[in-house]
């Protein structure tokens, strides 16, 4: 592909939006001012692209219309520029609260609660930047969003443990570069102290509770209107600089385009991420925001029983710039956002699956020492009452207590005790275990290489 044609296709991925823009034919006469250098690059924000927002204190959720206030968390780019720094205030409202069904308040009750949390939809309607330039902006909340989010690199190859590997070194300076850039986007967050986070604690265990929006918590809004921040000249050396692949070990900020689940995924099925930063070496830029990394799934094994979790593993294997010009790649995965309560973790080769926490032993242990101690011997009226008030404990919180102690019956303290064992053993060891989710949006950090042509084959002599 020429140099001209090449620009002439940003120039149309620019006025086009979030589509993969496609070259002008050879065929069609280029008007005489195809050629001049003062062409421009619209700087657009294309409509679906989401603004990530992290709400930066806890939010007591009262009613319909309350005000929501949170910060861009991941800098938002237009081609080579940005246009949207991390920091800039966000602001929106509750526009709904959903009822809760019948049979998830009794199920909750059972639990000792009678405030069981409703969900609810956020809107984010105006953006505030440090210039003080206000912009109002139409958004949707993402499914997936709200969660507490942190960044999890993938392992270092323990094979080149030792060895001075240029490339594996570039890959752990690059992944921490990027955790860097995540802990500092967090420090806009205001952290509850230690006795606010314990009241909030004790607080959540009563049976009537309110219901927050925790601080850290990370929304993708997707604009639905693009947002226009004028232009740039197109420059030959701009376009010029673009023909070129990336260099091997460079590492990328994308976001999928879809998402993809353990659960449902197949081997061989398509995966594509959007460049959501653009790639620079020094000043030169080698990709521009926008560019699209096409892959597949080759491992999908979906949650079994017997707490077994699921397992994803994608790669990507080519790249496609905005005009059109697409490389041939090997990416890996070498980071991502995930929520924090599925303790994701990645492997060297970017597999992901997630690991149980160790609270569940704890939690457990906890359940059957309590159903332990409700099939004590007692012997008085203080003793029975502790054994069925435990057994009630271990089965059904704060309610079991009350039943406990209320029915003068060791047994039922026993049953009880007996239920919140085997309750805490099925869903910690045998039912079925968690599966690896990478929601649409879900922001992550690929490392590129890219791939040599194979060696053409002799030709056999006739």
């Amino acid at each position: 592909m020429s140099v001209k044609r090449l620009a002439w296709s940003i120039v149309f991925f620019g006025c086009g939006g979030f589509a993969h823009a496609q070259e002008v034919p050879s065929t069609t006469p280029a008007p005489a001012s195809a050629t001049a250098p003062s062409e421009s690059i619209p700087l657009t924000v294309p409509k679906g692209v989401p603004i990530q927002v992290v709400i930066d204190s806890d939010i007591r959720i009262k009613k319909v219309g309350q005000p929501i206030h949170g910060r861009v968390a991941e800098p938002i780019y237009a081609f080579d520029k940005l246009v949207v720094p991390v920091g800039s205030e966000v602001h929106g409202r509750i526009a709904e609260i959903e009822d809760v069904s019948g049979r998830k308040r009794t199920l909750a009750a059972l639990d000792a609660d009678f405030t069981p949390p409703h969900k609810i939809r956020i809107e984010f309607n105006e953006l505030f930047l440090a210039d003080g330039k206000r912009i109002p902006v139409e958004t949707v909340v993402t499914p997936g969003s709200g969660q507490v989010v942190q960044f999890v690199a993938a392992a270092d190859d323990s094979s080149r443990k030792g060895a001075k590997d240029v490339a594996a070194e570039k890959a752990k300076e690059a992944k921490e570069q990027a955790k860097q850039e995540w802990d500092s986007a967090m420090k806009q967050v205001k952290q509850p102290g230690k006795m606010h986070r314990i009241e909030k604690f004790l607080v959540a265990q009563l049976p009537a509770h309110p219901q927050y929006v925790d601080a850290g918590s990370v929304y993708f809004a997707e604009l639905q209107q693009p947002l226009d921040f004028g232009s740039e000249p197109l420059t030959p050396q701009l376009a010029a600089s673009l023909t070129s692949p990336p260099p091997d070990g460079s590492f990328v900020r994308a976001r999928l385009l879809t998402g993809v689940s353990s659960e449902t995924a197949q081997k061989g099925d398509s995966v594509e991420a959007m460049l959501s930063q653009p790639l620079f070496d020094g000043d030169r830029l080698l990709l521009p925001q926008g560019s699209i990394l096409k892959g597949t799934v080759v491992q999908a094994e979906p949650a079994k029983h017997m707490a077994r979790n699921g397992q994803l593993r994608f790669i990507f294997h080519e790249l496609v710039l905005p005009g059109g010009l697409d490389h041939k790649v090997d990416a890996l995965l070498a980071g991502v956002e995930s929520d924090r309560a599925n303790n994701l973790k990645l492997d060297s080769e970017g597999g992901a699956h997630a690991a149980e926490p160790n609270s569940r032993y704890l939690k457990t242990a906890i359940t059957m020492g309590l159903a332990a101690v409700s099939f004590g011997t007692g012997g008085d009226a203080v003793g029975d009452t502790t054994e069925r008030a435990a057994g009630g404990g271990g089965g059904y919180k704060l309610i079991g207590i009350a039943m406990g102690v209320a029915i003068h019956s060791q047994p039922f303290g026993m049953a009880l005790g007996a239920a919140g064992a085997s309750h805490s053993l099925y869903i910690h060891f045998i039912a079925r275990g968690r599966e690896v989710v990478f929601p649409k949006n879900t922001t992550m950090q690929i490392g590129i290489g890219v791939r040599s042509p194979a060696p053409a084959k002799p030709s056999q002599q006739q």
